[in-house]
């Protein structure tokens, strides 16, 4: 018995309709709507003339920020040396950066904090910096990863003709291999950049009391505010979406002059 595209595609039909666009006509609701049920605005503008929102939103910025350029920094270095040795147990030391996203989150956090103790004495001491070196922790292997399997399946013989063209290992890792490798490189900056900005359990676990915007989210909801944690899940999803499109364009126009060059 065949069946249609059509007809196999309405179970993932049904599946967003009920958990992807009900949820998102629920918030949409709620954010712009009041108690009463009455359309408003006031939700957004509040949230932009509220400078504890603002804060909230630049610090979380901040330490997404600050996180993502820390593990690029960790990552490129390590997925370049792992894509590129000889080792046969390159595949072994793969498997080590993997396996603590296999550990349950909370006690891979639970056992930092008992580093940081020893190391520091009062984790309040320094919030931020312990905040990007857990969030750092955490995201280290989504970074790797994108980058070491786009590393990995580079043409050597690209290396070899920049080489035979005069170019030292410097100049041919700087004209061939980085600007082939900005694919990883977006994707893995993607992948910790958003979900570093909500993050906020490594926050609550490592003793820092300043919100970033998830915990704000939760504050809202917490305290049966419904219409302004709404907006404030709303202006996030937003510049999610902003984010994703500007980092999915740049990748895509750099890679299409990458290979016009090489062409």
């Amino acid at each position: 018995m065949k069946f249609s595209r059509k007809t196999l595609g309405i179970p993932y039909a049904v599946f967003l309709l009920l958990f992807v666009v009900g949820p998102l006509l629920v918030l949409f609701y709620y954010a712009f709507t009041n108690g009463e049920g009455h359309f408003t605005v006031r939700n957004l503008t509040d949230f932009f003339t509220d400078p504890n929102t603002l804060g909230t939103l630049f610090y979380s910025l901040l330490i997404a920020a600050v996180t993502t350029v820390v593990c690029l920094l960790l990552a490129y270095p390590t997925a370049y040396i792992l894509a590129t040795s000889k080792l046969k147990t390159k595949s072994v030391l793969i498997m080590i950066f993997v396996m603590p996203m296999w550990i349950n989150f909370s006690l891979r956090i639970t056992a930092l904090k008992e580093i940081l103790t020893v190391i520091e004495g009062n984790l309040a001491y320094y919030p931020f910096l312990n905040s990007v070196i857990g969030m750092t922790y955490d995201f280290l292997p989504f970074m790797i990863l994108p980058i070491y399997n786009v590393i990995v399946r580079l043409d050597g013989s690209l290396i070899e003709a920049a080489k035979d063209l005069g170019a030292n290992d410097t100049r041919a890792f700087l004209k061939v291999t980085l600007p082939l490798s900005v694919p990883g490189i977006v994707s893995g900056v993607s992948m910790v950049f958003l979900p570093a900005m909500t993050n906020y359990v490594v926050l609550d676990m490592l003793y820092n009391s300043t919100y970033i915007m998830g915990s704000l989210i939760g504050s809202y909801f917490s305290a049966y505010n419904w219409h302004g944690g709404s907006m404030i899940a709303l202006i996030l999803l937003a510049l999610i979406c902003i984010f994703t499109l500007i980092t999915d364009s740049g990748s895509a126009e750099d890679s299409g002059v990458r290979g016009g060059a090489l062409l």
